[in-house]
This record gives C-alpha cells, sequence and structure tokens, in this order.
C-alpha cells in the first residue's frame, strides 16, 4: 500500500455535517465530501491486510484496497475507473448505503474500519467535478431488444449493461420520473435527485430508451401501490416485442399492523407519507400531501425507511417525534471476535435520529383511538421475548406495561413483505415461500423465471434489500440476459 504504517499513524475522519439546527430548515443534502488531502490520509489507513475482506463484505466486491492505493497516490481517475469495474453508481452507494464493507474491515477487529464509504464518495464526485464520467456507447449493436421493467437501482444497473452490451434497452416505470426507490423513497436530504438525472443523461447517450408513467401488466385490486401511470401495456404485447424481459421492480406490499383503530385517518404506510414530499421538493403540486407540521408523530419501525421518516417530520415541523421498535435495544458496542466479519447487531443512530426523537424498543402497539375518524392517541405495551418449549424466541407482553400517548399522525414503517403479486401473476411467473419471483443465482439459467425469456432481479427476487444489493443483482442479471441472447457474454459479474 502506499504508506504501509498508516493505519498506524491516522485516525478515522469523519464526512463534515452541517449542523442540525440548520439542515432541518432545508430538504438538500447536508453531508460533505472529503478533500483530496483528507482522502489521501483516509486511504492510506487501509493497512495491506493480505486478505481484503472488505470486498467480500461488499455486495458488489468493490475492489477496495486498489482504489484506496489510488486515492493515497492521488490518481483519481485510474481510482474512479477501478470504481466503476464493479458499480454502476457509486453517488448512490457513497451517500445511501449502510457499508457492510467497512464492518468487514481488517482494521475494524480492534480499530476504527477504514472510511471506505467516504472515500468512494470523494472518489465519484471527483469524477463528475473533472468531467470524467461520460456515455461509454457499445462500438457494435446485437439487434436484440431488452424490455426492463422497474427503474430503481436494479433496473439502472441492469439496463446500463446490456446497452453497452450492445443490445437495444426499453426502461419502463410505472411512475412519472425515472429512479423507483432512489426517486421516491430516499429522501432529498440524503441523496439528491440530480445525481439520478444525470446517470439518466449518460444511460440515454448510451442507447437506453427511458418510457416513464408506463404500467406493465396490472395493479389488481387492493395493491398498496397508486398507480399514477399514463400507459398500460400488457405482458403479451412485451413478450411478442422483445427478446428478453427483466422484472426489476421493488418489494412494493408492505407490511401492516393489525390493530383496532388501523383504518383511523392518520395512519399510513411510510411510502404513502415520503414520496409525496419529494414530488414537493421536486416542485410537484400534491394535493392533500400528508404533512407532520404541528403533530404527534409516531413512527413504528426502527430501521432506514422509520429513519426517513423521523428525519422528514422533523423537517415539516411535527411538536414531537417518537419512533418504536418491537425488538430489544441493541448493544452499544458489537461483540467483534463473535460477529467480525459479518454484519454485526448494534445500536445505529442515523442522522435524522440526531435530529431529534424518542426512540424506544421491545415495544409493541396494541391500538389507535380517535375522534370523528382521526387518530388522537396509541396505545402500546412492553415486550419481552423468551424462550418457548422448543427453544424459540417468542414475544409476550410484560404485565402491567400497557401505556397510552398522543399520536396525530402514525406512520407504519415494518419493512415489505414481498412485491405487488399482481405483477408477478400478470407475467404468470412462479413465487418462491416469500411471495418473491423465483430464480435461482447461480448454474446455468440463472436469474431465469419458469417464464421463457423472463428474467429477475433486485427486490423483486431476492426480496427486500440495499441498493448496492440490487446493482449486484441489476449487473449478474445483465450478464445472464447476454449470455441468454448471445451464447455468451464479456460483461462482468
Amino acid at each position: 500500500m502506499g504508506k504501509v504504517t498508516g493505519f498506524l499513524e491516522y485516525q478515522r475522519l469523519a464526512e463534515a455535517a452541517e449542523p442540525v439546527v440548520e439542515r432541518v430548515k432545508h430538504w438538500r443534502e447536508f453531508v460533505g465530501h472529503l478533500t483530496d488531502d483528507e482522502a489521501k490520509v483516509q486511504g492510506a489507513r487501509c493497512m495491506d491486510c493480505g486478505i481484503p475482506f472488505c470486498m467480500q463484505g461488499c455486495p458488489v466486491n468493490n475492489i477496495i484496497p486498489d482504489w484506496n492505493d489510488l486515492v493515497f497516490k492521488q490518481n483519481w481517475k485510474q481510482a474512479l475507473l477501478t470504481l466503476h469495474s464493479t458499480n454502476n453508481f457509486p453517488e448512490f452507494t457513497g451517500r445511501v448505503c449502510p457499508a457492510p464493507c467497512e464492518a468487514a474491515c481488517t482494521l475494524n477487529i480492534n480499530n476504527d474500519p477504514v472510511g471506505i464509504k467516504s472515500i468512494e464518495h470523494a472518489i465519484v464526485d471527483k469524477g463528475w467535478q473533472m468531467g470524467w464520467i461520460v456515455p461509454e456507447p457499445p462500438k457494435h449493436k446485437t439487434g436484440k431488444r431488452v424490455a426492463v421493467i422497474g427503474s430503481g437501482p436494479a433496473g439502472l444497473a441492469c439496463a446500463q449493461q446490456l446497452a453497452r452490451a450492445g443490445h437495444d434497452v426499453v426502461l419502463f416505470e410505472k411512475n412519472d420520473r425515472i429512479g423507483g426507490l432512489l426517486r421516491y423513497g430516499i429522501p432529498d436530504f440524503k441523496m439528491e435527485k440530480n445525481h439520478i438525472d444525470r446517470r439518466m443523461a449518460q444511460m440515454a447517450a448510451e442507447g437506453v430508451e427511458f418510457r416513464p408513467s408506463t404500467l406493465v401488466g396490472e395493479l389488481g385490486s387492493g395493491s398498496p401501490v397508486t398507480n399514477l401511470a399514463k400507459h398500460t401495456i400488457a405482458p403479451a404485447k412485451l413478450l411478442a416485442e422483445f427478446d428478453a424481459v427483466v422484472l426489476s421492480g421493488g418489494a412494493e406490499q408492505p407490511r401492516d399492523l393489525p390493530v383496532p383503530g388501523r383504518e383511523l385517518k392518520g395512519t399510513y404506510f411510510a411510502m404513502e407519507f415520503l414520496p409525496s414530499q419529494n414530488r414537493v421538493v421536486a416542485g410537484d403540486q400534491v394535493p392533500g400531501q400528508i404533512l407532520a407540521t404541528g403533530k404527534h408523530v409516531v413512527v413504528i419501525g426502527g430501521g432506514d425507511t422509520g429513519s426517513d421518516c423521523v428525519g422528514t417530520s422533523n423537517r415539516q415541523g411535527a411538536k414531537s417525534v417518537s419512533q418504536f421498535e418491537l425488538l430489544p435495544q441493541p448493544p452499544m458496542e458489537e461483540n467483534k471476535p463473535l460477529t467480525w466479519p459479518y454484519w454485526p447487531l448494534k445500536l445505529r443512530t442515523s442522522s435524522s435520529h440526531e435530529e431529534g426523537c424518542e426512540r424506544d424498543w421491545a415495544v409493541s402497539t396494541k391500538s389507535l383511538k380517535g375522534e370523528n375518524g382521526q387518530v388522537k392517541s396509541l396505545v402500546a405495551c412492553r415486550v419481552e421475548w423468551v424462550k418457548d418449549e422448543k427453544g424459540q424466541m417468542k414475544m409476550q407482553e410484560v404485565p402491567g406495561s400497557e401505556f397510552e400517548m398522543p399520536a396525530d399522525l402514525v406512520l407504519l414503517a415494518m419493512g415489505f413483505v414481498a412485491p405487488v403479486a399482481s405483477v408477478l401473476e400478470t407475467f404468470g411467473v412462479a413465487k418462491d415461500g416469500r411471495g418473491n419471483a423465483k430464480a435461482t443465482t447461480d448454474g446455468k439459467g440463472c436469474y431465469q423465471t419458469n417464464v421463457p425469456k423472463v428474467f429477475a432481479a433486485g427486490d423483486m427476487r431476492r426480496g427486500q434489500s440495499l441498493v448496492v444489493w440490487a446493482i449486484r443483482e441489476g449487473r449478474q442479471c445483465a450478464r445472464a440476459v447476454d449470455e441468454f441472447l448471445m451464447g455468451s457474454s464479456e460483461l462482468p459479474r
């Protein structure tokens, strides 16, 4: 490495963030990237460990030691090429990825891990600043046509890879703008949408055709997803017009809360609440927008989506924000000898939590109470997890622990269980035991469904997951499609 003793000499440096009092007044990103000198020092902390577990911890298998070394040597352009060799969109992951690579860093055994995510962020921002990120159109066209349905990170990665392989790619999206979860799930204060727009410009120059506001198939009655599409196209038409079809939509069926009072106005899924604010930031008029302004907000669910609800509620001017998690509070620090290099269970405090939130664990909601059809309070209890006679952990209420609290807006952020069933059913795609599209990821015919020339990737295949996992699936699926169409492929996995 560039500096063999760097991990002994330098401490981890976090990216600078705007103070809470200022950042809650706007919807822009508030985390800056490292300066060139700061990134050089952070790259020097990479310790030439010999077996880079960080690469195994990263779902796209980023070649992390190499670009750490290149940044230390200030060879930014080569660092960018190395980064792009495994990741189509490092500006997305450099902002919203939880960085499992850092948990797997060898230095993390007894020290703070290398700031891999911050270095990635600096590399790609430098690339855009210097004009190094340009379209990479194919040298030859194959004459094959591929339809990619769903424009989240899996669909974008798959479409870009297939276009670079020379195929004619059409990317379909039911919403009015391209981006899927990136566009309408992640708040702008975590990732501004111009990052998607400039990638779209690059992909368009590479030959990708975008068709937003187009629903493929039908959502069916009872779907939790709002259909705003202006156009509808039948699966049979796609199968007739394209040589391959990739299903790369999201796991959009949210986990519900079946308690008395669930029907009260003021109780919403997180993905009814978050997208409307993104639309407003984009300049849209949203009649009847769900707002937290002046309200007691209760967020049920302790994951990233719940954290996004907290940050959005604070920016909208909520009177109070509380967040409940059903599971017990994790430890402040993980047991590293037990968990390394795997993703550890430990208490994680997001930037949104820092902005103001009362967090509580091992809490179960029993009912919602209201007046004139509007939710006004939430009744909950404390729970404990004990082993049953079979040794399985079971939840039970702690006697005498019931309590009631004000709640004018209740946001359900308890995760997503599966894709919207009707999307798969209209294609006749078989589902696995969890309701996802059934397709393997290894051997001949990987990512293929039971329907001829129909492939599946991303959350629609593997269930709710990370942006970086979606990019991995999109890239691997693109290679599988290329092999299916051409007999072999030079696309990387």
